[in-house]
């Protein structure tokens, strides 16, 4: 297939685009590199970098002929959201528009979607499945629930057809060691965590200890990032196959404290890796897990790699690579 991947420079679109390529799609990149690396790009790819709010510039890339849209391009801290809704606003809901206006415009019958488990809120029962409600405690949520609902809508009215993929939290590099590029200020714990060890930030600030988990802090699903990267594979087949839009949850089902990341970090990369403890942030619940029975049931899909070592030992050996 003939596949657009439009964020394809940024840490999980850089995955995405190379597992697909690797399977022997013809694999074009949209990046405005705003967040994404040129060093994640690879000579086999097309790459176009331009803005997707620039409407006219995007209709004339996507009317090359592609099969498919990936769709991964978006503002996602989801702390900042809360004070710069604005942004939010404009690069994830007015963004998508445009993708979706361009779609119709070129006729490509396929979109798979980065969705969030940010849509769920705080959590009424555990494991969260697909059926969970759907109540954002943070505005890049709302955004996220917002564009299934407008592919819900435009499956409706014009025919495309969507994977909308709920990711828990990404976390690891690519297994095979090619993927090099850094995260441009990462919020996320395992990054911020290779930052501490890497020299590149002072200490690592844990948000609440007293949360009701065995160790205090709080826990979550983490999803090694080749792990993503098959399921977008595996749902683009589907979706190709079946014809049929549907959204699924993509967690490994299991939980792990900040506590526990962190002495997986500091036995693994042999660093102290500081802390100092801080309160809890408003509206972090102390738990999140995911169910991806639907994932494994609708695309034969399952986490090989999400494991903590994995995570944090292909993650450190890309910081220490940078490090060198």
């Amino acid at each position: 297939m003939k596949i657009l991947v439009i964020g394809g420079a940024g840490y999980i679109g850089s995955h995405v685009a190379r597992m697909l390529a690797d399977k022997g799609n013809k694999v074009s990149i949209i990046d405005n590199l705003s967040t994404g690396t040129e060093e994640n790009l690879f000579a086999d790819y097309d790459f176009y970098k331009g803005d997707i709010l620039d409407y006219s510039w995007l209709v004339s890339i996507i009317k090359h002929g592609f099969d498919a849209i990936v769709h991964l391009a978006a503002a996602k801290a989801a702390g900042e959201s809360m004070i710069r809704p604005e942004k939010y606003a404009t690069q994830n809901l007015t963004g998508t528009i445009n993708i979706l206006n361009s779609v119709v415009e070129a006729g490509i019958p396929l979109i798979v979607f980065s969705s969030s488990a940010a849509i769920y809120g705080e959590p009424k029962y555990l494991p969260i499945d697909e059926a969970h409600p759907k109540e954002p405690t943070n505005f890049y949520g709302f955004t996220k629930l917002e564009i299934e609902h407008l592919l819900e809508w435009y499956d409706r009215l014009k025919g495309i057809k969507f994977a909308a993929l709920r990711y828990f939290n990404a976390a690891g590099y690519d297994i095979e060691g090619r993927i090099q590029g850094l995260e441009k200020n990462p919020a996320n714990l395992v990054p911020v965590i290779m930052e501490v060890a890497a020299g590149m930030r002072p200490r690592l600030e844990i948000f609440g200890t007293d949360y009701p988990t065995p160790d205090g802090t709080g826990v979550r699903d983490y999803i090694h990032v080749t792990d993503l990267a098959e399921a977008h594979c595996a749902a683009l087949s589907h979706l190709a196959e079946a014809r049929q839009s549907f959204a699924v949850n993509l967690g490994s089902e299991r939980g792990l404290s900040v506590l526990e990341i962190l002495q997986a970090a500091r036995r693994i990369t042999g660093r102290s890796i500081p802390v100092s403890t801080v309160g809890r942030r408003p509206g972090d619940p102390a738990k999140l897990i995911a169910s991806s029975a639907a994932a494994k049931r609708l695309l034969g899909w399952k986490a090989k790699y999400s494991d903590v070592d994995t995570i944090i030992a292909t993650s450190w050996r890309v910081y220490e690579k940078h490090l060198a």
